[in-house]
């Protein structure tokens, strides 16, 4: 995801990410958790349940879309849900 990036001489990157690309491959970081969001929520097995995830799910994202101070905050918490839900599906199937 980060290129290695040379050092010069007063330990300043030689080609440094503009503040745009910075950007981009945050939201593209962003765009991917929520992929695996619902992709995990596709794996609940009351449709019920799914149907609230993802209702959930998207208002989160939606509601912290234009969050500008808590957008680290934001996505630590999205990553910490989505670990949560795998962990409960997988605890789930192991019951079967």
């Amino acid at each position: 995801m980060f290129a290695t990036v040379r050092m010069a001489s007063s330990r300043l990157p030689v080609a440094a990410l503009t503040l745009k690309q910075v950007i981009q491959i945050y939201r593209q970081n962003v765009l991917g958790l929520y992929r695996n969001m619902m992709r995990t929520i596709r794996q609940v097995p009351d449709e019920g349940d799914r149907k609230d995830l993802r209702y959930w799910a998207s208002d989160e994202f939606k509601i912290n879309k234009n969050a500008t101070n808590q957008v680290r905050y934001g996505k630590a918490n999205a990553n910490m849900h989505h670990d949560e839900l795998q962990s409960s599906l997988a605890l789930a199937n192991i019951k079967k």
